[in-house]
């Protein structure tokens, strides 16, 4: 009932003060007339509502989000005053300085007005420049002719707003285990348990981090062991991250080497998305202040609008495939101008001007953590983009017992496609041979054909020579035991790998074809593996249909090959599965079948259930039953995820007619922050630290499992370094006494920072006050009441008959009211809350002395 009391008071209020704006704006310059608002023969004092005059909102410093020419900027308090627009019409301008407009992408060189040490420049130096306030949303909406903006790349972040973090330390942490029951007669039971963990440290821009696992048989053996151990930090001038310890080095060019040392590398998450990957320079000529528009495969990939003149547009984000460019110029007295620009990718291109470099140089990493050897080698690679759809990339490994250097070109063909070709000449020493010296030459191609939906790319790789090692094959021939001495022996002579993917007609799905085939230096071995695909779905049902047929080795204990000590098998296999939502009968569930046949006549049939559960879907299930011929029988399995706000645990049981397990598993992370533990779900490599201060149990949106703890703090899981990242809290969730100022925040995290979000809350009553004078008398309308105490900074508005609604309220305390500057018009009253229990709206009466 109260609640609905206070919605009703709160209409009127909107309707009285939308009747005052509507007379403002009737009458020309006419004032705003508080005795409308006062009671007929009232003599009670008139509050100052001039800052209301023509729509106004009151001066002062509001906490509001950034948006320049529909770009979110930042979120942040910015001072507003209020000051007549060209209309002659005062309205709320933002207090912004030039360091404000350099950061917002404004070209404030162009404008001597602009450059000046004032706290507040004037917007109004800029010709059309706009600034509007949407008081309802807390959104300054800023609008800037594209002719006095810098030529940022679209999705631009400026270094300046990039968070390195709170110093943090956590670990992720995650066991399973396993116990098998044997049933079939001279086997014996077993279990076996496995557990990693990742310690990490961050201290401003520094970032420690390890990684070691822990694992146990039922034999009794169990060890550790470390997979890495690394220093990290970005630097920024240079776009790259320095790492001091254990890592790999990129595989851009190289295969990837395991080191112990030193790297500096390019970072290609510092740019911007629409700078990443490769995409080619559009160039063309404007008659007039002109809107471009580009597409490609039919959609529209790219709009801007451009000066008369010549123009560049560089920031197109990465399709990912290939299909030539369709530019439309619409020039302002409406003709067109079209153009097309040829565009195809392999993965080694680059954009014009764009430099990919990286440094490595430490010991070498044997997979099998081998210490006897340590030998010393240094990496250098580089990537250039060139003009006109060029790309020149090449490198060198250095040591003592290995060198080698590489040099290559790719090229944009437009509509022949994309190529590159590179050429590595090596000299390596391997262990109980001569010094050996080759070659290796590399091609890969790819091309899209836009009118039949046709997607082609093959890369075929040739060790042309008998004496090419790689670095890899030359150190772990020093350094891994004779047992696997014939591993690394066996060196591949030829590769070949070409995939191929078609779109057919609208609702008929697609196929897709692949193809690898390798031979070897050494022996005569040869692999072969083909897959065909077919997938479609229709009305939310999805099936497939895929073939595959490999030849592959495997090595045999006794009767060893003549060359190699390996022998060959190969297999066909041929499936079809289908998966069917049951949303009509079972919401968030789906069934599933599926078959396969293999060449020798094996045959099995799996059919399932699974789905998710609970309000946030934070429960994954399956059931399934599989059955095979020749003897095998039946078996099945039930398996249950569980993610909750502390961490993720499952459970799993399997049967067949030869054994029963049991699996188990929990993961998760704790944190060590200023203010103390958060416990949390797994965590990836950037991460965001929620602080709400008793605000708990509240929901992180699009976040399965992840509320805030009884204290109000959470872990965000995962974040995007470099760019901005909304952070929302979901007020359906919020308890009934807590209040947030902003449900939203923005961050920008670092490569592996620990960014704290923090969010403002009231937490207390919810209640209606009634504010009367001494001599009876309500408090004025319009007065601003302030709740005393810690923590409480946010004020709120009389309504009429003295009524004003406050959150956050403590049992007892005191308010302070103001509704003009001098004594008369100031008071404090004290208040004491009477709950009955109930979690609504309370109401509260208090005299203002």
């Amino acid at each position: 009932m109260a609640v609905a009391e206070y919605k009703k008071i709160s209409s009127m209020l909107l309707g009285i003060l939308f009747a005052s704006g509507m007379t403002t704006q009737a009458l020309a310059k006419a004032q705003f007339n508080p005795a409308l608002l006062e009671r007929q023969g009232s003599d009670r004092p008139r509050v100052d509502l001039s800052a209301f005059e023509e729509d106004a909102q009151q001066p002062g410093i509001y906490h509001v989000d950034v948006v320049v020419n529909r770009q979110d900027q930042e979120t942040r308090d910015i001072a507003f005053m209020l000051k007549a627009d060209t209309d002659g019409k005062k309205r709320l301008w933002p207090c912004l300085s030039e360091d404000d407009l350099i950061r917002y992408g404004v070209r404030v060189d162009g404008f001597p007005a602009l450059n000046t040490a004032a706290k507040c420049v004037d917007l109004n130096a800029i010709p059309d420049a706009d600034a509007q306030l949407i008081f309802s949303e807390q959104r300054l909406i800023l609008s800037i002719p594209q002719a006095a903006m810098t030529n940022q790349a679209r999705g631009y972040v400026p270094p300046e707003k990039w968070d390195e973090g709170i110093s943090a330390f956590w670990l992720n942490y995650s066991f399973s285990g396993a116990n098998y029951y044997a049933k079939k007669p001279g086997a014996r039971d077993s279990d076996n348990q496995y557990l990693n963990v990742r310690p990490s440290l961050n201290i401003g821009p520094w970032r420690l981090r390890n990684y070691t696992t822990w694992s146990r048989s039922s034999h009794g053996d169990s060890h550790w062991d470390t997979i890495y151990t690394f220093l990290q930090r970005d630097i920024v001038a240079l776009k790259s991250q320095l790492t001091l310890g254990e890592s790999s080095s990129p595989s851009d060019i190289y295969d990837s080497v395991s080191f112990r040392g030193v790297q500096l590398a390019s970072d290609d998450e510092m740019l911007p998305d629409s700078l990443k990957g490769y995409a080619p320079v559009v160039r063309g000529i404007a008659r007039t202040n002109a809107q471009v528009i580009i597409r490609q495969n039919g959609y529209i990939i790219y709009q801007s609008y451009v000066a008369p003149g010549a123009f560049t547009i560089s920031d197109m984000y990465p399709t990912g495939g290939s299909g030539d460019l369709y530019i439309t110029i619409k020039e302002a007295d409406g003709t067109e101008q079209h153009m097309v620009v040829p565009f195809a990718s392999v993965p080694v291109l680059q954009r014009e001007g764009r430099m990919k470099y990286s440094l490595t140089s430490g010991t070498y990493r044997s997979y099998q953590n081998n210490n006897s050897e340590h030998t010393f080698f240094t990496q250098g690679t580089g990537i250039w983009g060139l003009p006109y759809g060029f790309t020149i990339y090449g490198g060198t490994q250095l040591s003592s017992r290995y060198q080698s250097v590489v040099g290559g070109l790719g090229k944009n063909l437009g509509m022949l496609g994309a190529l590159s070709l590179d050429m590595t000449q090596s000299w390596g020493k391997p262990k109980d041979e001569g010094r050996q010296q080759g070659q290796s030459w590399r091609v890969r191609y790819s091309k899209n054909f836009v009118d039949t939906g046709t997607n082609f790319a093959i890369a075929g790789y040739r060790y042309s020579t008998r004496g090419f090692y790689t670095l890899n094959e030359v150190m772990d021939s020093w350094y891994n035991s004779d047992e696997d001495y014939g591993l690394w022996q066996e060196r591949r002579r030829n590769r070949a790998e070409m995939t191929l993917s078609q779109n057919l007609w609208q609702g008929a799905g697609a196929l897709t074809f692949s193809l690898i085939g390798e031979d070897y230096w050494n022996n005569s071995r040869q692999m072969r593996s083909v897959s065909v695909g077919y997938n479609n779905s229709w009305e939310g049902i999805s099936y497939s249909v895929n073939y595959s047929y490999n030849r592959n080795s495997y090595k045999q204990d006794i009767g060893f090959d003549e060359h190699s000590g390996r022998v060959y098998d190969k297999d066909q296999i041929l499936a079809f599965s289908i998966n069917i939502p049951l949303e009509r009968w079972l919401s968030n569930t789906w069934a599933s079948y599926s078959i396969n046949t293999q060449r020798h006549g094996d045959t099995s049939q799996t059919v399932g259930l699974n789905g998710t559960a609970l309000a946030d879907n934070n429960l994954n299930w399956s059931v399934q039953e599989s059955r095979t011929n020749h003897g095998e029988g039946s078996g099945g399995n039930l398996n249950a995820d569980y993610q909750a706000t502390y961490g993720e645990v499952n459970a799993g049981y399997a049967w067949d007619k030869n054994s029963r397990r049991v699996s188990y598993g929990i993961k998760g992370a704790a944190m060590l922050h200023e203010d103390g533990i958060t416990l949390s779900q797994p965590l990836g490599e950037t991460v965001a630290l929620v602080k709400a201060p008793g605000v708990s149990s509240t929901r992180v949106i699009n976040q399965t499992g992840v509320k805030t703890d009884f204290r109000g703090y959470t872990v965000v899981p995962y974040m995007s370094a470099y760019r901005r990242n909304e952070i929302a809290l979901d007020p359906e969730t919020l308890a009934d006494n807590v209040e947030l100022e902003q449900t939203t925040r923005s961050v920008v995290p670092t490569r592996g920072a620990v960014v704290r979000a923090d969010f403002s809350g009231r937490v207390g009553q919810r209640v209606m006050v009634k504010l009367t004078r001494p001599n009876g008398l309500p408090v004025p309308f319009g007065a601003t009441v302030t709740p005393e105490g810690e923590g409480s900074s946010y004020s709120s508005i009389v309504g009429d008959d003295g009524e004003v609604y406050l959150s956050g309220l403590q049992e007892s305390g005191t308010l302070g009211v103001s509704w003009g500057n001098t004594a008369d018009s100031q008071c404090r009253a004290s208040y004491r809350i009477t709950s009955d229990g109930s979690p609504g709206l309370q109401k509260v009466a208090a005299e203002c002395r």
